[in-house]
């Protein structure tokens, strides 16, 4: 039955996170704000939906470990697994914003959890509005950015879809609805599922949460971007994906802390797992700059992709 739930929990994550990334879109023309806006906050925002729900729900029940091994877990899959997968699949092209920008930011959160953790073995009310206070000024840094290069058909404004400002206002209400009961009824059996299933296997819940959950939050992502590498159309950019990580931090665990404060249950989240999700942050940097400069080709993809069977592996076995 764990697997059950973990599958349908997961299932229910993923439409209500539709669901809501579209009535958030179609609401915000509602509201006249501009494309570029919507693009760089409200679907950010939406799509870090079903990782908020799922750490929200484990840190109200009393399992902080699935909190923040789910936020770990999805940012080493980010990387390791999806950057990697289609990587192998077709070659990915750098800009020059992925380290000017998007790979310092992420890079100075991720370290800044480390701190705030290690410091206190927990994540507080104020340390959480810090974090969101730091995802404001990354937003605000996107959004400056973005009008400087206005006259450009960017990323950011090809992802939004300009025929949800025709949606009613009827049907935008029916698909939030929707969206949040699908997205908090998937985050309490997703909770439950890993939870039973972490006690069946004689594994914590930290185990499950950063490998299981965190794959599972992490498929959407993933499907999309081995497509359209299929197709040889454009694959998800490197720059999405350091912003969803960046995101998974500040964002959910800080309305997470905010909410109902995150402590450190199992040491080996300081000890094993938070360095993981740095090690595979930095070596993006070399990957991109050497042999082959502005490129993550399909060795190093590979590289990647045997890098994350390892850290999976090692999960399990300590």
């Amino acid at each position: 039955m764990s697997i059950l739930f973990i599958f349908l929990g997961l299932t229910l994550l993923v439409v209500g996170g539709e669901f809501l990334v579209r009535s958030s879109v179609a609401l915000s023309f509602k509201l006249h704000l501009s494309k570029m806006v919507i693009g760089l906050t409200v679907v950010s925002f939406a799509t870090s939906a079903p990782e908020l729900l799922v750490s929200l729900n484990a840190a109200l029940s009393g399992f902080s470990d699935i909190s923040l091994g789910n936020v770990i877990g999805s940012n080493i899959a980010n990387i390791g697994l999806v950057l990697g997968i289609t990587a192998v699949i077709g070659p990915l092209a750098i800009d020059k914003d992925f380290y000017k920008l998007n790979w310092p930011i992420m890079m100075f959160i991720s370290i800044a959890l480390y701190v705030l953790l290690r410091s206190g073995n927990e994540l507080s009310r104020i340390e959480g509005g810090g974090l969101l206070l730091l995802l404001g000024i990354y937003l605000w840094m996107l959004i400056s950015r973005a009008r400087k290069t206005r006259g450009k058909k960017t990323e950011v404004l090809e992802e939004v879809n300009e025929s949800l400002a025709m949606v009613s206002n009827f049907k935008i209400a029916i698909w939030l609805l929707i969206g949040g009961v699908s997205l908090w009824g998937g985050s309490e059996l997703l909770v439950k599922g890993a939870v039973d299933l972490a006690t069946a296997m004689g594994v914590s819940e930290r185990v499950i949460a950063i490998t299981m959950i965190a794959v599972g939050t992490s498929v959407p992502e993933l499907a999309a971007s081995v497509i359209a590498a299929l197709k040889k159309e454009k694959a998800i950019s490197l720059g999405n994906l350091i912003g969803s990580n960046i995101f998974n931090i500040a964002c959910v665990l800080g309305i997470t802390s905010l909410i109902q404060p995150i402590s450190v249950k199992s040491p080996e989240v300081l000890t094993n797992d938070i360095f993981w999700m740095l090690g595979f942050a930095a070596v993006l940097i070399p990957f991109v700059f050497l042999p082959k400069r502005f490129e993550i080709g399909r060795l190093k993809g590979f590289v990647l992709v045997v890098a994350y069977a390892i850290f999976t592996s090692m999960a399990f076995i300590n």
